[in-house]
């Protein structure tokens, strides 16, 4: 399957805000297709969407920090736990 029909022509993000914007849009969008919504499974994801967009070159024009790009994805988590219900492993 040939994936640039999946992809977006427009514009890649040109701030801080609309970067964290789109990965939010990313994480929430796949987070709808877990089977088993778990602490491995969230992090995993977020993770794996993160690097992925930080490898395409997605987030070179919107000024985001690495240490930034941290927090969200910690944010994130926590977020996508709450909403499913997650407990965390201790």
């Amino acid at each position: 399957m040939d994936e640039n029909i999946f992809k977006y022509p427009g514009p890649i993000p040109f701030s801080k805000e609309t970067g964290v914007l789109m990965l939010a849009d990313s994480v929430e969008a796949a987070s709808r297709a877990l089977k088993e919504p778990n602490f491995k499974s969230i992090n995993d994801l977020v993770d794996k969407l993160v690097n992925y967009k930080l490898d395409q070159g997605q987030l070179k024009n919107s000024n985001i920090t690495l240490k930034e790009i941290e927090t969200v994805k910690s944010i994130f988590k926590k977020m996508l736990m709450s909403i499913y219900h997650v407990r965390i492993d201790y």
